[in-house]
């Protein structure tokens, strides 16, 4: 015997149409608690995918201005002042040195502002990123960034309430998808896209923790599970 929502009553129907709202701003919400979670884990503004990896896989990047340097640029800048520069972003006083004024033509600003500007400021003629006029420019990129990853136990109970709620709700739902006047062929797909998301999204979590490429898949099943 087939099931149909259209055949219950009115009070079934409108109860079911509010659960499934109460679902919908369930989903708003926690999108919302995400955001806020995880925005500033790499200690800039907004969430990226390097918010991500660092909580499901842990950071360790160079300063991109060291590597910058050691990679050779910009071209043309003297071993003097490339020196200077190393130094000053491996030291200890990184922000207090930037526009020390006892290194006189050796501070960083000084030599930033001569090597860098012509084409990381705002006013130059062909501005690249990143911009470097002040120092709340330069010290987005001086840093090396090291941030350890959530706790396996903390991962542990995540994952724990997260497949045991998800999965059954994802059940519910698909169970209420197949009852309605859509195509089967349709709300087949859908729920049967659902699933393997979701199962994909847990365990890529566990996966992410000893490569940091699963994350792209953590975000990219997420995405595909909530649509």
């Amino acid at each position: 015997m087939t099931i149909k929502l259209r055949e219950f009553g009115m009070g079934v129907r409108l109860g079911l149409t509010g659960c499934c709202i109460a679902v919908l701003i369930g989903l708003a919400t926690s999108a919302m608690h995400l955001y806020w979670h995880y925005e500033r884990r790499d200690e800039r503004p907004g969430l990226t995918i390097d918010d991500l990896k660092s909580a499901y896989h842990g950071i360790d990047a160079p300063s991109p201005l060291v590597q910058a340097l050691e990679g050779g640029h910009p071209e043309g800048l003297s071993k003097a002042d490339q020196e200077a520069l190393l130094k000053w972003l491996k030291g200890e006083k990184v922000g207090e040195n930037y526009d020390n004024l006892d290194l006189g033509d050796a501070a960083p600003a000084e030599v930033v502002g001569r090597a860098c500007l012509s084409c990381h400021a705002r006013n130059s003629s062909t501005p690249a990123a990143p911009m470097l006029d002040y120092w709340d420019d330069v010290k987005k990129v001086a840093f090396a960034v090291k941030i350890e990853p959530v706790p396996v136990k903390i991962v542990a109970m995540s994952a724990h309430a997260h497949a045991l709620s998800m999965a059954p709700l994802t059940v519910v739902v698909g169970l209420l998808a197949l009852a309605t006047a859509f195509p089967r062929r349709i709300t087949s797909g859908l729920l049967g896209f659902a699933g393997v998301a979701l199962a994909v999204d847990l365990a890529a979590w566990w996966l992410a923790r000893m490569d940091d490429r699963w994350v792209y898949v953590i975000a990219a099943a997420g995405g595909v599970y909530n649509m």
